[in-house]
C-alpha cells in the first residue's frame, strides 16, 4: 500500500499538470461568464476614462437571449437514457426495469437541474460538469441509492490532461476542490491540521490555505490491476478472487475450471486530501470516475484542447454595439445642451445665468447689445448621425451571423407567412447550435454507462424499488440477487408488493446504453393527439377505430376511463378488443340470426295457412310471435352495442319464455342465461365453458 507522503507527492504533480493544461480554458470561461452574465462588457481602461470625463458607458446586453435559445431548446427536448440488453443473461423486461430505475434516480435527485446547469456553463463559458454519487436511502437503512448532482462552479473541477475521449470516459485522474472554514474543517476531520499546498503556489487565484479558509480536494484516481478470468464447466465466468471465495461450494456442485486468461480491471479510488495529509480514502464501486463533463465546441490544436463557448467570438460585435448605441444616446442627450453663439461681450450681463443656461431653466436672460451683431442664438441640433445607428445595426447582425441564430429563431417576425416556412427558418438556428445539445447527449450517455455499471453493485440486496415509466406512472418492483428465490419481507413491504408478480435480478447480464434526444412524453402525447384529430377529420370513418387512442392521449380528467369505454365498443375484428366482449358480441349476433330465421319460417307458415280454414287464428298467432321476435331482434341489436338494459331484458325473456326460442337452434334455449355483471357473460355465470362461435 502506498504511503500518504507518496500519494500527496503524486497528487501535487497531477494537480500541477491539470492546472497548467486547463489554465487558458479556465481564464476564458471566467471572462465569458462575466461578459455574458454579469454584463462586464467595457474594457477597464475605456470605462475608467469615460467615467472621469462624465460620459456614459451603456451596456445593451443581447447575449443572454442567444444563450437561452440553446439551453431552453435542450430543456424542451431533454435527452433520455435507454438501456438495451446485450449478451447472455440480459433480457428486455429487465432492461425496462433499468430504464424505469434510472428515471427514478433522475427524478429523486433533480437531475434536470444538474443537466441544465452543466449545459448553461458549456454554452456560456465552454465547459460544465455534473457528477454521480451514492448515498444511503434513509438515515436508518443500509441500502444505498444513486444520485445525480450538479456542479455549481465548474472551476472547482480539474480533469485529466491526457484525456482524448469526447465524453472524457477515459479519465484516470481528476480533482474536485472546495474551500472550508477552519471551524467546519476541524469539526469534520478532528485532529487534522490545515496546511498550504506548495505545489499550487503558481495559481494565485485559488490558494489552498488562507487565514480563515482551507482548501480541501477530492483526488480521484483510476488504475489498472492485473487479474485472471476463469471459465467454469457450467458456463459461469468469474474472476479468480471471486472463484476462491465460493470454491468449496462449486466443488460440491462438481463445477471445475475449464479455462483461464489474463485480463485488466479498473479500480477507482477517492481520497480527500489537504496540503500535507490524506484525510480519507474510499473505494469507488464503479470503473469510471463519476464526474461527467459537458463541453462546448471542442477544438484541438497542437495537442491542446480548447473549449469554445457560443458567445466567444460574438463579444467584439457586442462591444461595438454597446459603443455605437452609447454614442448615439450621448448625442441625443446633448441636444438640449447645444451652446449659445454670440458676439464677444454679449454675455457680460447675467453672466451667471448664461453659464447655467443648459442646466437651469431661467425665466429670462439679459444680453449686451453689440453694434452690428445679432442676439445670442442656440446652435441647432442636426440629430444623431445616421452612421452611428447603422453601425449599431451592423454589430447586431454580426452577432447573429457569428452564432448562427437569426431573427426567426428569436421570435421576430419575418417575410415568411406559412407555418412550414416559419418552422424551417427556426430550424436553421437549431441546426447551427445543435453541437452543444449533442455534446450534452454524449455526456448523459456517459452518465448512463456510469449508472448502469453502478446498479449491480449498489442495488445488490433484496429490496423493493420504485420505477417510473415513460408516461410518468410509478410502479414498485422487487429485486433480488438470488432471483427467482422469494425473500422474506415484512407486512409493510408486503403491502407495497401488491401487484408485484416478478422478481428481477439486476446483478446479471450486460446492457448497452444509448441517449435519445427528443420531446418529452407529454409533448409527444399532445402532438399525437393533434395528428389523430387531423387524421379523423380527413377520414371520419376512422373515428370509431382510433377513438380510444385519441381519448387516451388527451389531457382531460377521466380521459383513461373514456378510452376504456370506447375500447370496449370496438368491433371484434379490431386487434386489442376485450376477448370477453368479443364473445358476448358473437353470442348477440348469433341470437340475432336465429331471430331472423324464425321470422322467415313463420312468414312461410303464414302463406301456407291462408288456404286453410283456421287462417285467421294462425295469422293472429303468427303476428303475435312476429312482434315478440321483432322485440328480440331490437334487443339483440342494442345488446351488441353494449346496452346493459337490453342485455338484462334479453336474458330475462330467455328464462321466462323459453318456448319463444324453440324455433331457434339449440344454443339459444339451452344456455342458462343470467343477468350479466360487468357487461359480459362470463363462463362462471353461464355455468359452463364459454360458447365458441363454432357451436353456434
Amino acid at each position: 500500500m502506498a504511503k500518504d507522503s507518496d500519494i500527496l507527492k503524486d497528487a501535487q504533480e497531477d494537480f500541477r499538470r491539470a492546472s497548467e493544461a486547463e489554465q487558458k480554458n479556465r481564464d476564458n470561461w471566467l471572462a465569458d461568464m462575466k461578459f455574458a452574465r454579469l454584463g462586464e462588457q467595457w474594457p477597464d481602461a475605456v470605462k475608467r476614462q469615460r467615467e472621469l470625463d462624465g460620459r456614459p458607458c451603456l451596456t445593451n446586453n443581447k447575449l443572454p437571449a442567444f444563450i437561452r435559445q440553446v439551453t431552453n431548446d435542450a430543456r424542451q427536448n431533454s435527452p433520455a437514457i435507454r438501456c438495451h440488453p446485450v449478451g447472455e443473461g440480459a433480457d428486455k423486461s429487465t432492461a425496462d426495469v433499468l430504464n424505469g430505475l434510472i428515471r427514478n434516480i433522475e427524478y429523486t435527485s433533480n437531475a434536470d437541474v444538474a443537466y441544465d446547469t452543466a449545459l448553461d456553463h458549456a454554452v456560456t463559458g465552454g465547459f460544465g460538469y455534473f457528477r454521480i454519487s451514492t448515498d444511503y436511502a434513509c438515515e436508518d437503512e443500509f441500502d444505498q441509492d444513486i444520485r445525480i448532482e450538479r456542479v455549481a462552479n465548474p472551476l472547482t473541477v480539474y480533469g485529466d490532461p491526457y484525456s482524448t475521449a469526447a465524453d472524457s470516459s477515459d479519465w484516470n485522474r481528476a480533482f474536485v476542490t472546495d474551500m472550508w472554514e477552519k471551524s467546519a474543517f476541524e469539526k469534520r476531520w478532528k485532529g487534522a491540521v490545515p496546511a498550504d499546498f506548495e505545489a499550487n503556489s503558481h495559481d494565485k487565484n485559488h490558494e489552498w490555505f488562507t487565514d480563515d479558509m482551507v482548501r480541501v480536494a477530492e483526488y480521484w484516481t483510476r488504475d489498472e490491476d492485473d487479474a485472471k478470468l476463469l471459465k467454469l464447466s457450467n458456463g459461469m465466468i468469474l474472476f479468480e478472487d471471486q472463484y476462491l471465495k465460493i470454491k468449496d461450494f462449486l466443488d460440491v456442485q462438481g463445477f471445475v475450471v475449464t479455462g483461464d486468461r489474463a485480463t485488466k480491471v479498473k479500480k477507482v479510488t477517492q481520497r480527500i486530501i489537504t496540503g500535507d495529509a490524506v484525510l480519507e480514502a474510499n473505494k469507488w464501486a464503479g470503473k469510471y470516475i463519476p464526474i461527467v463533463p459537458v463541453y462546448g465546441d471542442e477544438v484541438m490544436i497542437e495537442g491542446e484542447r480548447h473549449w469554445i463557448s457560443l458567445i466567444r467570438f460574438a463579444k467584439d460585435p457586442q462591444m461595438m454595439h454597446n459603443f455605437w448605441r452609447t454614442a448615439s444616446t450621448e448625442l441625443v442627450a446633448l441636444a438640449p445642451k447645444m451652446p449659445f453663439i454670440g458676439a464677444r461681450g454679449a454675455f457680460n450681463s447675467d453672466a451667471e445665468k448664461w453659464a447655467t443656461a443648459n442646466t437651469i431653466s431661467h425665466p429670462y436672460v439679459e444680453y449686451d447689445v453689440v453694434d452690428g451683431a445679432a442676439p445670442p442664438q442656440r446652435q441647432a441640433f442636426s440629430g444623431p448621425p445616421a452612421g452611428a445607428l447603422q453601425e449599431a445595426l451592423n454589430a447586431a447582425d454580426d452577432m447573429k451571423s457569428i452564432m448562427g441564430i437569426y431573427d426567426a429563431s428569436l421570435g421576430a417576425r419575418s417575410n415568411e407567412t406559412s407555418g412550414r416556412a416559419i418552422m424551417a427558418r427556426q430550424r436553421e438556428g437549431d441546426v447551427s447550435t445543435f453541437n452543444y445539445i449533442d455534446n450534452l447527449s454524449r455526456a448523459i450517455r456517459h452518465a448512463g454507462r456510469i449508472i448502469v455499471d453502478l446498479i449491480p453493485k449498489v442495488y445488490n440486496t433484496e429490496r423493493i424499488i420504485r420505477v417510473i415509466h415513460e408516461d410518468g406512472k410509478n410502479e414498485h418492483v422487487q429485486i433480488s440477487p438470488n432471483s427467482p428465490q422469494q425473500p422474506q419481507v415484512s407486512e409493510e413491504q408486503q403491502k407495497e408488493m401488491e401487484g408485484i408478480t416478478k422478481i428481477y435480478n439486476l446483478t446479471t447480464g450486460k446492457y448497452d446504453v444509448t441517449c435519445e434526444a427528443g420531446p418529452s412524453f407529454t409533448t409527444k402525447r399532445e402532438e399525437a393527439a393533434n395528428q389523430m384529430i387531423e387524421f379523423i377529420r380527413a377520414n371520419p370513418q376512422s373515428a370509431g377505430l382510433i377513438g380510444d387512442l385519441l381519448a387516451k392521449n388527451l389531457d382531460w380528467p377521466g380521459a383513461d376511463e373514456i378510452a376504456e369505454r370506447m375500447k370496449a365498443m370496438l368491433p371484434p375484428q379490431v386487434k386489442g378488443a376485450n376477448p370477453q366482449i368479443q364473445q358476448m358480441q358473437q353470442q348477440m349476433q348469433t341470437m340475432d340470426q336465429h331471430a331472423k330465421q324464425a321470422v322467415n319460417t313463420l312468414q312461410q307458415q303464414l302463406q301456407a295457412a291462408e288456404s286453410k280454414s283456421d287462417n285467421d287464428k294462425k295469422k293472429l298467432e303468427i303476428e303475435e310471435f312476429k312482434a315478440v321476435t321483432d322485440r328480440i331482434e331490437a334487443l339483440t341489436t342494442a345488446a351488441s352495442q353494449g346496452n346493459m338494459l337490453a342485455q338484462q331484458a334479453l336474458a330475462q325473456m330467455a328464462q321466462q319464455s323459453p318456448d319463444l326460442f324453440q324455433q331457434a337452434p339449440p344454443p339459444m334455449h339451452q344456455q342458462q342465461l343470467q343477468p350479466p355483471q360487468g357487461g359480459f357473460f362470463s363462463p362462471e355465470q353461464q355455468g359452463g365453458p364459454p360458447i365458441q362461435p363454432s357451436q353456434a
